[in-house]
């Protein structure tokens, strides 16, 4: 995904989601950028590609996000909110801008103060795009679920304010609130150890041959990009792509997998993942006790999402950002409300 509107004027917020597999960036104008960045590979390039991505925007003000602070390139969090701080102060020194910090309890904060309490900017996305769920929804009690690449976030809010049961990765994920099944990166052999394939099951390879990506490029939850090599094995992102994924894991040749095969297939690891989903969304409301009078769902997993909310029997009405406010702003949508929340738009 590239650069939309052009026409950002100088002194405008750019607000960063920097992530462990993406960058994420946007205005809260409807000018977005994403990109794929393996943090816990190029950890020294970042403050580089943040400041190229600022000088393009040349913003007044700069505020950030992250996730990226768990990439295994950190010893710890400390040390990862630490390393990232510092790339983006780079990155606003370059264009002259000031740095806010995004904390988990809503605050945008000098950085210093963000390194000085790192657990507390840790892995903070989520509570800033519960937020514009908020808005969105105006209802009393809400449910987002917003499925990315790697996560799936679960979150009930109200007319107000996020309603977290925690606040950090460990208790979320333990709260059934982080659920680490995403609609790109998850390995299939993390899901199922075999596929069905001509009336047998054909056991997996143990490697990273294929991913979620491919099962939902080929049931259709994925758009074709074949201009795109984010995949796991760097060819397109196709449906044809897949299939070869596909037959690969179950070490076969791809002329042993049909096309019509490889998506019957897919069916098996995608109904991993919805169940995955819906049993951590039936934990989340059965916190409460009611059913929520909303739904808003984020990111670009919807098929994912919308089949998972099916199984947990949620019949509130659905709001999907991707419908509301497209599907670049919807992908990057952390990026989008930090940026709101930067110009005052979004309490």
């Amino acid at each position: 995904m590239g650069h939309q509107r052009r026409d950002q004027p100088v002194g405008g917020v750019l607000a960063f989601d920097v992530g462990g597999a993406n960058l994420k960036a946007a205005d809260g104008r409807g000018r977005v950028h994403a990109e794929t960045f393996e943090l816990w590979r190029r950890s020294d390039e970042l403050a580089d590609r943040l400041t190229a991505i600022a000088a393009a925007w040349r913003p007044g003000r700069i505020v950030a996000t992250m996730t990226g602070e768990i990439a295994d390139c950190y010893p710890d969090r400390p040390a990862g909110v630490a390393s990232i701080v510092a790339a983006l102060q780079t990155a606003a020194s370059a264009v002259e801008a000031e740095l806010g910090i995004y904390l988990v309890d809503g605050r945008l904060v000098a950085p210093e103060i963000a390194i000085a309490d790192p657990l507390a900017a840790a892995a903070s996305n989520w509570h800033v795009l519960a937020r514009l769920a908020a808005a969105v929804a105006e209802c009393d009690r809400g449910l987002l679920v917003d499925v990315g690449s790697t996560t799936t976030d679960i979150l009930r809010f109200d007319q107000r304010r996020p309603l977290p049961l925690a606040t950090d990765d460990a208790g979320r994920m333990a709260s059934g609130e982080l659920v680490y099944t995403g609609i790109e990166r998850t390995p299939l052999a993390a899901l199922v150890r075999s596929l069905p394939l001509a009336g047998c099951r054909r056991p997996l390879a143990a490697e990273l041959y294929a991913r979620a990506q491919d099962a939902w490029l080929l049931l259709g939850g994925l758009p074709e990009n074949a201009a795109s090599g984010d995949t796991a094995d760097g060819r397109p992102a196709t449906r044809e792509g897949a299939r070869g994924r596909l037959a690969h894991q179950m070490l076969l040749e791809p002329a042993a997998v049909s096309l019509d095969q490889a998506t019957r297939a897919a069916e098996r690891p995608a109904a991993v993942q919805v169940r995955l989903v819906a049993r951590a969304i039936r934990r989340v409301l059965a916190r409460e006790g009611r059913a929520p009078e909303r739904v808003v769902l984020s990111g670009h997993g919807t098929m994912l999402a919308t089949r998972a909310l099916e199984q947990a029997g949620v019949s509130a009405p659905v709001i999907c950002l991707e419908e509301r406010l497209g599907g670049a702003i919807s992908r990057a949508a952390p990026a989008h409300a930090l940026a709101l929340v930067a110009l005052g738009e979004l309490r």
